[in-house]
């Protein structure tokens, strides 16, 4: 008879264990990883040369994508080449003709286009 209470008792204690279970996983398992600072990535970073008629306006030496751009952006800004209406619109000089292949105006959206003809 001892065998059967004690088979009783192990079937009274199962649904105790089962609700235990349910509330463990109900509750978060870890806590969030602290967030590293992202880095950017290694092509991102790659150093180009620019091709001489970019190097008018950029400078000479080699520099990632991202760099060229802002530098571009500060010879736009400088001379007064965005146009006042589309602030969209790049307008050409002499020397954004030449890496604009010949376009009098040029989207912003289509300047990197023309700069990756120009970067080794």
């Amino acid at each position: 008879m001892a065998k059967k209470a004690t088979k009783k008792s192990a079937k009274k204690a199962a649904p105790k264990k089962a609700a235990k279970k349910a509330a463990k996983k109900a509750k978060p398992a870890k806590k969030a990883a602290k967030k590293t600072k992202r880095k950017a990535g290694a092509g991102l970073m790659q150093p180009y040369t620019p091709s001489a008629i970019l190097a008018e306006v950029v400078g000479n030496k080699a520099m990632p994508r991202t760099e060229v751009v802002k530098k571009m952006w500060a010879y736009i800004k400088s001379h007064g080449l965005q146009d006042k209406k589309n602030k969209r619109m790049i307008n050409s000089d002499a020397k954004l003709k030449a890496i604009f292949g010949g376009a009098n105006q040029v989207s912003m959206f289509d300047m990197n286009k023309y700069l990756s003809k120009h970067l080794k």
